[in-house]
């Protein structure tokens, strides 16, 4: 008997948490699955980080109408027959709605966390659409934050807290690979070198990084530079604000990396500036790599860190980027209490947030849908 069939509804395949962790779960589960994965953006540049792992993927194109998303949705259900739909977040709903009206229930929902328009304040429709459409559906969120909203606000009785992990071995700091980075991007060696991984959107807020690092008050000796990691619609923008900082804090644009252990091995610091996150994978791959954390106060970000390393997690407000500044500076100014919070990043991910664990979590959830 062939392996089932899980047809993956993105609203974008590109390299962001949602996707890496779903290429992660492919590598984990080998032949326990088959895929096709369908992005609405027909994007799908996550596909490079797949190895040994059969994947098909289907164009999506819905054609016009205000129901157009929906009625591909259900055609595509029928031809493909899967045994398991699994989507991604509210930019997938259309297919979620799909499922419903073809009452197909064997259906895996994942909510990863909000985009700009809902930092303020979740939207009403929205919720009203999740709590109406997803109460037969299995869902799977990362954070403790999400599962309170999941429960009380959407009200859904099917809520499964499943954090986010990594294969700590494979982001292990490799000093050779961290070196080439630098050499390959123009940063000095001696660089004091904070950076920051993920898609360049507006809920990730990378111009508070750039302000952030600009006016911190380093050490006199220190050599700050800032490399930001990752590409998306923002770059023309942040660059903009970056030129604005020069002066005072050199800013590199990396782009797209597939293999991010470079990236990783060259920082002193990671950052997250985000408005808005629940439990960010490029956090784990940071603290597996022995790099010590700098970030906003969102999410469950203080509560994947270590109780020490919190006192460098900053509350939203309006001295937020004045205070995240402080925070490098003093990781900056003391080498002892750098290292020891590495250490205890890195023992932190492979206690409790490991590739086992998330397998485990996920398997079982996917397989009390299949039922």
């Amino acid at each position: 008997m062939s392996a089932p069939h899980l047809l993956h509804v993105f609203s974008t395949f590109c390299p962001a948490g949602p996707q890496v962790r779903t290429v992660t779960l492919m590598h984990g589960f080998g032949d326990r699955y088959r895929h096709t994965v369908v992005a609405c953006d027909n994007r799908t540049e996550a596909s490079e980080l797949i190895q040994g792992v059969d994947v098909a993927y289907r164009p999506f194109s819905p054609g016009s109408g205000s129901m157009a998303s929906v009625r591909f949705f259900r055609s595509l259900l029928k031809e493909v027959k899967p045994d398991m739909l699994a989507t991604y977040n509210w930019g997938a709903m259309d297919a979620v709605l799909a499922a419903k009206s073809l009452r197909f229930e064997a259906h895996v929902h994942h909510e990863d966390g909000f985009n700009a328009d809902e930092t303020d304040g979740l939207k009403g429709r929205r919720n009203w659409t999740r709590r109406m459409s997803l109460r037969k559906s299995e869902l799977i969120v990362p954070s403790s934050k999400l599962e309170g909203i999941a429960r009380k606000v959407w009200r859904l009785p099917r809520v499964r807290l499943i954090p986010n992990g990594v294969d700590a071995a494979a982001f292990a700091k490799d000093e050779g690979k961290g070196a080439q980075f630098r050499k390959d991007h123009g940063i000095p060696e001696d660089a004091f070198l904070i950076g920051a991984v993920g898609h360049l959107r507006p809920v990730k807020n990378f111009g508070r990084l750039i302000r952030a690092a600009a006016g911190a008050p380093f050490p006199q000796a220190t050599k700050p530079h800032l490399v930001i990691v990752g590409d998306g619609a923002e770059r023309e923008r942040l660059e903009s604000i970056a030129g604005e900082h020069r002066d005072a804090l050199p800013i590199t644009f990396a782009g797209h990396q597939s293999d991010l252990v470079p990236a990783y091995s060259a920082l002193d610091v990671f950052s997250l500036s985000s408005d808005s996150e629940q439990q960010p994978v490029s956090l784990l791959e940071a603290m597996a790599a022995g790099v010590p954390v700098a970030a906003t106060d969102v999410g469950d970000i203080a509560r994947t860190l270590s109780p020490e390393a919190r006192e460098h997690v900053i509350p939203l407000g309006p001295e937020v980027e004045t205070a995240l500044g402080a925070a490098f500076a003093a990781l900056a100014a003391s080498p002892e209490m750098h290292g020891k919070l590495a250490q205890q990043g890195l023992e932190r991910v492979q206690a409790e947030f490991s590739v086992d664990a998330m397998l485990r979590g996920y398997g079982s959830t996917f397989d009390a849908a299949l039922g």
